[in-house]
């Protein structure tokens, strides 16, 4: 008989409350205004862009279209590559650079970085990094960031003979052979 009391004072309590599922948004205040991304970007036209040095730089090569605004950038900064994609970025993103091209798919990680008043996407890698060689062939590259758009990357030998550069500039000198006399 107390079994039967105790089950049927369980299933009373139970009717009171509804589950925890039921009109659960009606009890929570949503907030009104969330932050969402900036528009995606067209893909810019990347026809007649080259690679060259950058004339006001030091160990840096840029992509674009001669006397026009840069849409990429390769500095060498202590045997590290620095990838920049010149294009807006939101606050503090971060996303991935997807590059397709010369027999390799690589994607690397970007991050949103102040440049003066805008936010660019921007990563690095160790010069010797082989994912760097999807950049060091003589095919074109895709470079897409999403909602940056895909720049298209052609070809050149200029980003091979730059990572090389870098490279070997971290390399320790060899040693000379010991004297046997």
């Amino acid at each position: 008989m107390l079994r039967y009391l105790a089950t049927a004072g369980v299933l009373a309590l139970a009717a009171c409350k509804p589950p925890a599922s039921d009109e659960y948004s009606a009890r929570v205040q949503l907030a009104q205004e969330r932050d969402f991304a900036s528009a995606p970007l067209p893909s810019p036209d990347s026809e007649g862009a080259v690679w060259a040095a950058s004339p006001t730089v030091a160990n840096r090569i840029l992509y674009g279209k001669p006397g026009e605004r840069p849409l990429m950038g390769l500095t060498c900064d202590a045997g590290r590559i620095v990838f920049a994609r010149y294009a807006p970025a939101d606050p503090q993103a971060k996303g991935i650079l997807a590059l397709i091209g010369n027999g390799h798919v690589e994607r690397l990680f970007v991050d949103a970085t102040p440049r003066g008043e805008a936010w660019l996407w921007q990563g690095s890698l160790p010069a010797s990094d082989q994912r760097l060689e999807v950049l060091t062939g003589r095919g074109r590259v895709e470079a897409t960031i999403p909602g940056a758009g895909t720049l298209v990357l052609n070809a050149s030998a200029l980003p091979a003979q730059f990572v090389s550069r870098c490279a070997a500039a971290t390399r320790p000198a060899p040693s000379p052979p010991a004297d046997r006399g």
